[in-house]
């Protein structure tokens, strides 16, 4: 281990960044933007800023300064006004790269590797936010593993990954500068669901992988913060069942609630399961079909969700039950007084045609020309996502209510999560960002109390206009109490500032406040 201390500069004169004043208003939706940070984008300039949430210590953006021999790290970080505290560099070898990144009380941390991402060590770097200057760490590989996730936690880097198809964790403690490999792996192939830290310094590692009756079955694997293993519970699903994704949630007494989503199919899901385990890893599992939730289908348009809602009546007078099958992302699983709160989002992959024609060709012992045939390629064209759905019920795992919340137009091609919830006093607010609008909509439980609302992204200027298709990879995510910042890149027009070009095309941050 060694230290090095973060090169610092002044804030670089304006044409290079430009730091908004702050600027009240109130929106006709739910939100407040009080701040703007913006960076002109140079022609030429290819590598955009990442943006890490620092909470309460501001954010940090990070991105790879284009050189010719040198692989160099520019880091800044701004307070919760979004003013530039300070700004350095990380050089690394020419072909390391930043893989994940964790923010841990005053640190943030960066997992670093090598492009050939399954072998040779990891670098991390534990950098302190107040100051800039960060030490080095190398965690020994010790089998060659493609890392998915990354979490720090009691002075403890924990890497997860896979080798050969079989999810695995690789434990570096930075007291004892020691890597080791989590007992407990290797035995069958899997998917790491989730590797989760509690407050007392423990882990939770949930593998979702095939029991001996070939049905999908959660091990839920308990480690204390020096990597040992405490407990091993294995949640079976009924007959017919696979249990596809989940996320969990330890309360104070050691009791621990699991929720996800099952599936008759291991690629589609059939509706919500909800686990309650208590201390001695006995367990009960209830489940509630998609046909059983209120609201799940009020994405749809009016009528064809009435038609829906009709033939599920229809089948129950029958006695019989009728089964819809969905993609469904499971994305945060939350305390809410003495409720818990499970979020996902509903998706499908979409497909479009690609069609090239032969050209016309004169067959010569026909005398007669050959009519082109078209030849079509059916191809990915990403993720379509259409609504977020919204599940509250007891400790004990009892359905309490449900809603849903529309996601209009968004398409990606990596799976991520789009909707962010901020739970309140007596309501929920549901919000995500599509280009230049931010839309939010709140709700009471199964009752809705303001519709979607939409709220544009606030300008640096007044003048300022960005036209449709404008807005590039914007994002929303999490930030500190009811604030959020939306980032991303933006083609902006401004004919009457004098201050500034008549056109920019600028990367930038906006802090968003939920009203209450």
């Amino acid at each position: 281990m060694f230290t090095i201390l973060i090169k610092l500069t002044q804030t670089s004169p304006l044409i290079y960044f430009l730091i908004a004043v702050s600027f009240s208003s109130v929106s006709k939706g739910q939100t407040l933007q009080s701040q703007r940070y913006e960076t002109i984008i140079q022609d030429g300039e290819r590598e955009l800023y990442e943006v890490v949430s620092a909470h309460e210590k501001g954010i940090i953006l990070y991105r790879r300064l284009t050189q010719q021999r040198e692989n160099i790290i520019e880091v800044i970080r701004v307070d919760t006004t979004l003013t530039e505290v300070w700004r350095g560099s990380i050089q690394l070898n020419l072909d390391e790269v930043i893989l994940f990144t964790y923010v841990k009380q005053a640190f943030l941390y960066l997992l670093i590797k090598s492009r050939n991402y399954s072998m040779g060590d990891f670098l991390l770097v534990e950098l302190t936010l107040e100051t800039g200057s960060y030490n080095l760490f190398t965690a020994k590989n010790l089998i060659p593993f493609s890392a998915t996730e990354f979490i720090v936690t009691n002075r403890v880097a924990l890497i997860g990954g896979y080798f050969n198809y079989r999810p695995l964790i690789l434990h570096f403690n930075f007291r004892t500068l020691q890597s080791k490999i989590l007992p407990g792996f290797f035995n069958e192939p899997g998917e790491l669901t989730q590797l989760k830290p509690n407050r007392d310094g423990s882990i939770d590692v949930i593998v979702s992988a095939k029991n001996y009756n070939k049905q999908k079955s959660l091990w839920i694997r308990n480690y204390d913060s020096l990597g040992s293993l405490i407990k091993t519970t294995i949640l079976q699903p009924e007959e017919k069942k696979n249990l596809l994704y989940a996320r969990s949630l330890k309360n104070e007494n050691g009791e621990q609630i699991v929720s996800g989503v099952y599936g008759r199919y291991t690629d589609y899901s059939r509706g919500i399961f909800v686990a309650s385990i208590n201390v001695f890893g006995e367990y009960a599992i209830k489940y509630y079909a998609f046909s059983e939730l209120q609201h799940f289908f009020n994405y749809m348009k009016a009528r064809r969700e009435k038609r829906v809602k009709e033939k599920i009546e229809r089948r129950k007078i029958k006695g019989k039950k009728i089964k819809f099958n969905y993609r469904i992302l499971v994305e945060e699983l939350i305390p809410y007084g003495n409720q818990y709160i499970l979020l996902g989002e509903a998706f499908y992959p979409h497909y479009t045609y690609a069609r090239n024609f032969a050209p016309y060709s004169f067959n010569y012992r026909t005398q007669a020309y050959h009519i082109p045939t078209s030849r079509s390629d059916l191809i990915f064209d990403g993720y379509q996502y259409t609504h977020a759905v919204v599940i509250g019920f007891d400790k004990n795992g009892k359905l309490l209510w449900d809603n849903s919340f529309e996601i209009n137009d968004v398409k990606t091609y990596e799976l991520e999560q789009f909707v962010k919830i901020i739970p309140q006093d007596k309501n929920i607010a549901l919000l995500y960002l599509y280009e230049n609008e931010i839309r939010s909509k709140i709700i009471s439980g199964s009752e809705m109390q303001e519709g979607k609302s939409i709220d544009v992204v606030k300008m640096k200027f007044s003048d300022d206009q960005v036209k449709n298709k404008e807005t590039e990879t914007s994002k929303l995510d999490y930030w500190y109490g009811r604030n959020f910042f939306a980032y991303g890149v933006q083609k902006v027009h401004n004919l009457r500032e004098p201050s500034v070009p008549a056109e920019r095309k600028v990367f930038f941050v906006n802090k968003i406040s939920f009203r209450k």
